[in-house]
């Protein structure tokens, strides 16, 4: 069958919802070309299915544990939200819109046009500007004058890009 694709069953290490661990050790592929283009087509689909993957050299893991815990820490960090004590319930400091359009612009350069993000969100505009004013006021946009006017037709991000507030 020409063209046809042919699909692997791959196999994890260790992962949770979209996080995915891999313990690489150098020496289980030797001179064998096709097993290091096994692994790196396994990394390829699993990003394909929005998995963050983070490989570990098994090397590393054994000779400074200390490095690979902290990096792992770093890297989670951003994901992981204290819950309150008494109800378990989760307190985030924007709600989700907000964190959305953050994320929007951190994905634009920092820049966000309320006319754009209200077509990707599916929301109108004046929602989205309602909403960059709100975060412009608690520091996390600056409004973008335009013109003589002053017209506002862009607003910057000026917020961490790990910051733990977009998630």
């Amino acid at each position: 069958m020409a063209g046809a694709v042919v699909f692997r069953g791959f196999y994890l290490d260790m992962g949770r919802s979209s996080f995915v661990f891999e313990i690489m050790d150098y020496g289980t592929h030797g001179k064998d070309r096709s097993k290091y283009r096994m692994d790196l087509n396994r990394g390829l689909f699993l990003q394909s299915q929005d998995c963050y993957v983070v490989s570990i050299s098994f090397d590393e893991m054994k000779e400074n544990p200390s490095f690979v815990l902290a990096m792992v820490r770093s890297i989670l960090a951003p994901y992981l939200i204290a819950a309150d004590a008494k109800d378990e319930t989760v307190r985030r400091k924007f709600q989700k819109i907000e964190r959305q359009l953050m994320r929007l612009a951190i994905r634009n350069n920092r820049i966000l046009s309320p006319a754009k993000a209200a077509i990707e969100l599916e929301v109108h505009k004046q929602t989205v500007i309602k909403y960059c004013r709100s975060l412009v006021e608690r520091g996390k946009f600056r409004a973008i004058p335009t013109g003589t006017a002053g017209k506002i037709y862009n607003y910057e991000y000026i917020g961490a890009m790990q910051s733990p507030d977009l998630f």
